[in-house]
Protein backbone atom coordinates (compact mmCIF):
# COMPACT_ATOMS: atom_id res chain seq x y z
CA UNK A 1 0.00 0.00 0.00
CA UNK A 2 2.91 2.33 -0.58
CA UNK A 3 0.89 4.15 -3.23
CA UNK A 4 -1.56 5.51 -0.64
CA UNK A 5 1.19 7.29 1.25
CA UNK A 6 2.61 8.85 -1.91
CA UNK A 7 -0.70 9.49 -3.65
CA UNK A 8 -0.58 12.31 -6.12
CA UNK A 9 3.13 13.07 -5.59
CA UNK A 10 4.52 11.13 -8.49
CA UNK A 11 5.92 8.43 -6.22
CA UNK A 12 6.71 4.85 -7.20
CA UNK A 13 3.33 3.59 -5.98
CA UNK A 14 1.29 5.50 -8.55
CA UNK A 15 3.28 4.67 -11.67
CA UNK A 16 5.06 8.01 -11.65
CA UNK A 17 2.00 9.69 -13.12
CA UNK A 18 0.94 11.53 -9.98
CA UNK A 19 -2.61 10.14 -10.24
CA UNK A 20 -2.97 9.18 -6.59
CA UNK A 21 -4.95 6.40 -5.02
CA UNK A 22 -7.76 4.51 -6.69
CA UNK A 23 -10.28 6.31 -4.46
CA UNK A 24 -8.86 9.70 -5.44
CA UNK A 25 -8.94 8.84 -9.15
CA UNK A 26 -12.51 7.54 -8.84
CA UNK A 27 -13.56 10.74 -7.05
CA UNK A 28 -11.99 12.90 -9.75
CA UNK A 29 -13.78 10.84 -12.41
CA UNK A 30 -17.07 11.25 -10.54
CA UNK A 31 -16.59 15.04 -10.35
CA UNK A 32 -15.78 15.11 -14.08
CA UNK A 33 -18.99 13.19 -14.83
CA UNK A 34 -20.87 15.61 -12.58
CA UNK A 35 -19.54 18.52 -14.66
CA UNK A 36 -20.07 16.90 -18.06
CA UNK A 37 -23.38 15.10 -17.36
CA UNK A 38 -24.85 16.63 -14.19
CA UNK A 39 -28.42 15.35 -14.45
CA UNK A 40 -27.47 11.80 -15.41
CA UNK A 41 -24.80 11.64 -12.70
CA UNK A 42 -27.19 12.93 -10.03
CA UNK A 43 -29.86 10.43 -11.10
CA UNK A 44 -27.45 7.50 -10.86
CA UNK A 45 -26.05 8.78 -7.57
CA UNK A 46 -29.51 9.23 -6.04
CA UNK A 47 -30.53 5.74 -7.14
CA UNK A 48 -27.37 4.17 -5.71
CA UNK A 49 -27.64 6.08 -2.42
CA UNK A 50 -31.29 5.05 -2.09
CA UNK A 51 -30.23 1.44 -2.61
CA UNK A 52 -27.43 1.57 -0.05
CA UNK A 53 -29.69 3.38 2.40
CA UNK A 54 -32.48 0.82 2.04
CA UNK A 55 -30.07 -2.12 2.31
CA UNK A 56 -28.71 -0.75 5.58
CA UNK A 57 -32.23 0.04 6.84
CA UNK A 58 -33.41 -3.48 6.07
CA UNK A 59 -30.45 -5.07 7.86
CA UNK A 60 -30.81 -2.77 10.89
CA UNK A 61 -34.53 -3.61 10.99
CA UNK A 62 -33.70 -7.29 11.34
CA UNK A 63 -34.50 -8.53 7.84
CA UNK A 64 -32.79 -11.88 7.28
CA UNK A 65 -32.78 -11.42 3.49
CA UNK A 66 -32.85 -8.19 1.54
CA UNK A 67 -36.26 -7.61 -0.04
CA UNK A 68 -35.11 -7.04 -3.62
CA UNK A 69 -38.40 -5.64 -4.90
CA UNK A 70 -38.48 -3.00 -2.16
CA UNK A 71 -34.80 -2.21 -2.75
CA UNK A 72 -35.24 -1.79 -6.50
CA UNK A 73 -38.38 0.33 -6.13
CA UNK A 74 -36.61 2.65 -3.71
CA UNK A 75 -33.66 2.87 -6.10
CA UNK A 76 -36.10 3.69 -8.89
CA UNK A 77 -37.61 6.48 -6.78
CA UNK A 78 -34.15 7.95 -6.16
CA UNK A 79 -33.16 7.62 -9.81
CA UNK A 80 -36.37 8.79 -11.47
CA UNK A 81 -37.50 11.40 -8.94
CA UNK A 82 -34.93 12.27 -6.27
CA UNK A 83 -32.01 12.96 -8.59
CA UNK A 84 -33.89 15.06 -11.16
CA UNK A 85 -35.96 16.92 -8.54
CA UNK A 86 -32.86 17.90 -6.57
CA UNK A 87 -31.02 18.89 -9.74
CA UNK A 88 -33.74 21.23 -10.97
CA UNK A 89 -34.62 22.54 -7.51
CA UNK A 90 -31.05 23.73 -7.01
CA UNK A 91 -31.00 25.30 -10.47
CA UNK A 92 -34.13 27.24 -9.49
CA UNK A 93 -32.64 28.23 -6.14
CA UNK A 94 -29.44 29.41 -7.86
CA UNK A 95 -31.58 31.47 -10.24
CA UNK A 96 -33.63 32.98 -7.41
CA UNK A 97 -30.53 33.83 -5.40
CA UNK A 98 -28.48 34.79 -8.50
CA UNK A 99 -25.75 32.25 -7.80
CA UNK A 100 -24.70 33.84 -4.51
CA UNK A 101 -22.82 31.48 -2.19
CA UNK A 102 -22.35 33.47 1.01
CA UNK A 103 -23.46 32.02 4.35
CA UNK A 104 -26.59 34.15 4.58
CA UNK A 105 -27.75 33.10 1.11
CA UNK A 106 -27.10 29.43 1.86
CA UNK A 107 -29.21 29.74 5.01
CA UNK A 108 -32.03 31.31 2.97
CA UNK A 109 -31.81 28.50 0.41
CA UNK A 110 -32.01 25.85 3.13
CA UNK A 111 -34.99 27.60 4.72
CA UNK A 112 -36.81 27.92 1.40
CA UNK A 113 -36.10 24.29 0.56
CA UNK A 114 -37.33 23.14 3.98
CA UNK A 115 -40.65 24.98 3.78
CA UNK A 116 -41.38 24.09 0.14
CA UNK A 117 -39.75 20.94 -1.20
CA UNK A 118 -39.29 19.05 2.07
CA UNK A 119 -43.04 18.78 2.75
CA UNK A 120 -43.73 17.87 -0.88
CA UNK A 121 -40.98 15.23 -0.98
CA UNK A 122 -42.11 13.63 2.26
CA UNK A 123 -45.77 13.44 1.23
CA UNK A 124 -44.87 12.09 -2.20
CA UNK A 125 -42.54 9.46 -0.75
CA UNK A 126 -45.12 8.31 1.81
CA UNK A 127 -47.68 7.84 -0.98
CA UNK A 128 -45.13 6.11 -3.24
CA UNK A 129 -43.97 3.79 -0.49
CA UNK A 130 -47.46 2.84 0.63
CA UNK A 131 -49.07 2.52 -2.80
CA UNK A 132 -46.22 1.24 -4.98
CA UNK A 133 -43.76 -0.45 -2.63
CA UNK A 134 -46.19 -1.92 -0.11
CA UNK A 135 -49.04 -2.34 -2.65
CA UNK A 136 -51.67 -0.95 -0.28
CA UNK A 137 -55.01 0.40 -1.53
CA UNK A 138 -54.98 4.16 -2.19
CA UNK A 139 -57.65 4.83 0.44
CA UNK A 140 -55.57 3.06 3.09
CA UNK A 141 -52.43 4.88 1.98
CA UNK A 142 -54.21 8.23 2.17
CA UNK A 143 -55.34 7.48 5.73
CA UNK A 144 -51.82 6.40 6.72
CA UNK A 145 -50.22 9.48 5.14
CA UNK A 146 -52.62 11.79 6.99
CA UNK A 147 -51.68 10.05 10.22
CA UNK A 148 -47.91 9.72 9.65
CA UNK A 149 -47.07 12.88 7.74
CA UNK A 150 -47.03 15.39 10.63
CA UNK A 151 -44.51 13.37 12.65
CA UNK A 152 -42.42 12.57 9.56
CA UNK A 153 -42.20 16.23 8.59
CA UNK A 154 -41.50 17.37 12.13
CA UNK A 155 -38.71 14.80 12.39
CA UNK A 156 -37.22 16.02 9.11
CA UNK A 157 -37.22 19.60 10.34
CA UNK A 158 -35.77 18.65 13.73
CA UNK A 159 -32.95 16.71 12.07
CA UNK A 160 -32.02 19.76 9.99
CA UNK A 161 -32.09 22.04 13.00
CA UNK A 162 -29.74 19.66 14.84
CA UNK A 163 -27.16 19.81 12.04
CA UNK A 164 -26.48 23.53 12.40
CA UNK A 165 -23.82 25.20 14.57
Amino acid sequence: MASVGRAGRGGKGDGGKGEGSLARRAWRQYLLQLQQHPLRTKMITAGCLAGVSDSVAQKLSGFQKIEKRRLLLKMLFGFAYGGPFGHFLHKILDYIFQGKKDTKTIAKKVLLEQVTSSPWNNILFLFYYGYVVERRPLKEVTTRVKKQYPSVQLSAWMLHSDIGP
